[in-house]
Parts: structure tokens; sequence; C-alpha cells
């Protein structure tokens, strides 16, 4: 690491025994919910539900660590800014609803209407609690108070709506969105009858928590080891240059500052959900340890063991980001990179190619885009989205994969074991469910190969 210089900042995190986020709740602390009191992470109240609204913040010890922030950004961050900002332009292409620029203020509307789309279920909860009979629910007041969840799950939203908006004008500033132009945007919206995105919005919060929060580390560690590993065996020597490699379908990018912490990659990330995006830039303006939290899991009420653990926030991120070190295209990744063939060393595909529409036109750019002699490390499951084209199964996709110019190598033992007798295809199991503490659990036979491009 060079010296420290009036850019470096030091991120600090303590691990306390008791965190107070009273600041952020912005809830008067004489109400009714406030009336309890915790410690050592053990509530003494008389339920849960009526625990105050900064109680509910998960504790979680962040490493000590120095990071150079750089001063500018880099010359390939600056030049792909440019690109980004003229692909935005109304007058580049087609205007329609697959325009980037519309798609972004689908995602800013998305964004801006985060609480009242959750509240549109919470107020459907409410009216499904009068169905229940007068003394029936004086045993459920009496013993869990629950008509205070519907108060607390709203509070939750008012804090989670707040990091919405903030994701909102980090964009606007970033994308040089106007905030006429995102009120004429849903206004027409409101006119049509149209409703924010509540799905995607939702999802995009959470993959702060799956990526970039020490309660989504399970989850990383069923996937990560096994592509740095397979990395660091394939390219140990990186001291001669910046091995490049792409990331297609990256979300909100943490894999790929992963393998940027190795040190001799030049890693680019690309993501085509504007959502994605809009959280990725929120990282990158806010790029230290601990600075946000959210409470991620007050939009659905099945699978908890405890109310605490729905209401319960999440800090994030739990390390900081080298911003400099990742460069994100945004777009389609079979278009978004036509200029670049031939460039990479190494093109990883991480729980991304079932999302094909046409599994096909991925397989041709992975090749495309490949050196010759570069690999191709593939992560993840085989669920096929909504209306695909084509829908193939593992024996296949080898098949197809060898008959375009791939050879199949080994792979890392980190990558479970052999699933196809005769070939070099590994699976283990991948949760994917974002909450570590659910009682339920979405895991699949995430399949990993490396494949080199042959011809």
């Amino acid at each position: 690491m060079r010296p420290c210089n009036p850019a470096t900042w030091l991120a600090l995190s303590l691990a306390c025994g008791v965190l107070s986020t009273a600041s952020e709740a912005n809830v008067d602390n004489n109400g009714p919910l406030n009336k309890v009191a915790v410690a050592d992470g053990h509530s003494e109240q008389e339920t849960l539900a009526s625990m105050p609204v900064d109680s509910f913040v998960e504790l979680h010890e962040v490493t000590v660590t120095i990071e150079e922030a750089p001063e500018r950004p880099s010359p390939r961050h600056e030049q792909e800014k440019k690109n980004l900002l003229k692909r935005m332009s109304k007058s580049h292409g087609k205007w329609d609803t697959n325009h980037p620029r519309h798609r972004l203020l689908e995602a800013l509307f998305g964004f801006s209407r985060y609480k009242p789309r959750q509240m549109a279920e919470l107020d459907r909860y409410k009216g499904l609690y009068k169905h229940v009979f007068k003394a029936q629910k004086a045993v459920l007041e009496k013993t869990v108070r629950y008509s205070q969840k519907f108060e607390t799950a709203e509070q939750l939203l008012d804090l989670n709506q707040a990091l919405c908006d903030e994701i909102v004008e980090t964009a606007l500033e970033f994308y040089g969105i106007s905030h006429q132009e995102l009120a004429d945007h849903s206004k027409a919206k409101d006119n049509a009858g149209q409703v924010a995105d509540r799905v995607s919005t939702s999802q995009a919060l959470k993959h702060f928590v799956r990526d970039w929060s020490t309660a989504g580390t399970g989850e990383r560690d069923d996937a990560f080891p096994c592509i740095l590993d397979t990395l660091q065996t394939l390219f140990p020597d990186r001291s001669s240059r910046d091995i490049k490699i792409l990331f297609p379908g990256a979300g909100v990018g943490r894999l790929g500052h992963e393998v940027a912490g190795l040190g001799g990659f030049e890693v680019t990330v690309n993501e085509w959900s504007m959502f994605m995006n809009l959280a990725y830039r929120f990282l990158e303006a806010h790029p230290r340890p601990g600075m946000k939290a959210i409470h991620p899991f007050v939009d659905s009420w099945s699978h908890h063991a405890t109310t605490a653990d729905m209401f319960r926030g999440v800090s994030f991120p739990d390390r900081g980001l080298n911003v400099s070190s990742v460069l994100l295209v945004e777009g389609d990744f079979t278009s978004a990179f036509k200029s670049d063939k031939g460039q990479y060393d190494v093109i990883v595909t991480h729980f991304f190619i079932d999302t094909a529409r046409n599994i096909m036109s991925y397989l041709d750019s992975i090749h495309a885009l490949l050196k010759p002699r570069g690999y191709w490390i593939n992560f993840g499951p085989l669920l096929w989205g909504t209306g695909p084209f084509v829908q193939l199964s593992l024996d296949e996709i080898v098949a197809v994969a060898k008959s375009i110019g791939f050879e199949f190598v080994d792979g890392s033992e980190q990558c479970g074991d052999v699933t196809l007798q005769g070939e070099k295809v590994r699976g283990k199991e991948a949760v994917y469910g974002f909450n570590e503490k659910a009682l339920n659990k979405n895991a699949y036979s995430a399949q990993s190969w490396v494949a080199q491009k042959a011809r």
C-alpha cells in the first residue's frame, strides 16, 4: 500500500455491545413503542412487537481497515461515464420502454414510491385483521400486542423510504436527471394508472444484505471460494500484467470487488437492471463500512422465528469499497461489449446464465469476448426465467459449449462434487434467500465449470 495522503480516509467500525440508531429512527422516545429495556441483546419488554424501532438494529463486527480514496475517477471510469451519459440521452437510439433513460426513470420511480407500494400490502394486512373475532383480538392484544406490529412496521418502512430517497438523490446527481423530469415521469405513470415496481425495488435493497453485509456472509461463502480459488489457480502470477476479467449480471458488485482485492485483475462488472445499478451507484457514493442501514425483512411477515428477526436492521457495507478498482458498464451483456471482442482473459458468470432469454446469445457473446485460450468460469443454478427461447439441461449446455469451441478443464474441489459422469462439471448447494435467520430455506445445486476457448 502506498503511504497515506490527504485523500486517505480511515474507515472505522466499533464492535459494540449496544448500538443506538435513534437519530436515524426519528421516533418519539416517549412513545409507547419505547417503553422497553434491552440488555446484552435479550429483550426485557412485555412483547417484541412493542420494541422501539431503534432496537431492531443487528450488530456486526467489522474489521478496521485503512483504504485510500481516489482523488478522482480513473481514466477508464471517466470514459465509461461519458459513454453512459451519451447512451442515456433521449436522442440516442429509439425512445421506448427499453431505452436506458426510460429504464432509469422507472427505477427512480420505484425507489421514490417504495413506502406507498409497501403500505398497500400492510393496509391489506390491517384489513384482514379486522375479521378476527373481538374475543380473539383481546387475547392477541394482551399477549403480543399484535396491532403494535402494524405501527412498528410502518415506522420501519419510513426508515427504508428515507434510504430510498437517498438512493434517488444520488442517482439524480450521477446521471444528470432533474427532479422535474422524474416528477413528470411519475405523473405520467400515475395518470396511466401504472404503479411502481415493488418487487424489483425490494430485491435491489435486499441485495445490500446478500452482497454487502455480514448477514450475507453465509450465502457468499457458498459461491465465492469456488470462484476465487479457481482464479488464483488459473492465474497464480499476475505481476507482469493485469488479467482482464468481466462479470456479467453482477448485481451490486461484491464478487467483482472481492476479485479486485486479490490484486492483478482489471475488473469490469456489467448489469442490466437499473434497480441494481442505482443501488450500486449509491454504494460507490457511500463506500465506508457501516455507513447505512436497512430493515430488509419488514416487507414479508412469513418464516420469522421472532418478531425481532422480522424487524431487525442490517448495516452495510460491511467493508469499504475501493470504487476505482471496479468499473461498472451498464446495459445488455450481449450488446454493451460489441467493440471488445477478444479482449478478456476471463469471464465469470455467477448466478447469471439462466437469466438468458436466449442462452445461445449468451454463449456466443462469452466466446466472442474471450481472448484465444481465455477462460469461462460459471457458478449458478439452471432456473430458467419467464419466456426463454431455449431451455437447456446441464448436459446440453456442456455439449453446445463444446460445439462452439470450448474445452472443459478440471475445476476446484471447492466447487463441489462431479455432477455429470465423464464431464468436468461440479455441483454444490448454494443458498439464495437473503435472510439467514428465516425459518425457510431456498437453495440450489449450483453448477460450476471452467471452460477454455480453444478456437
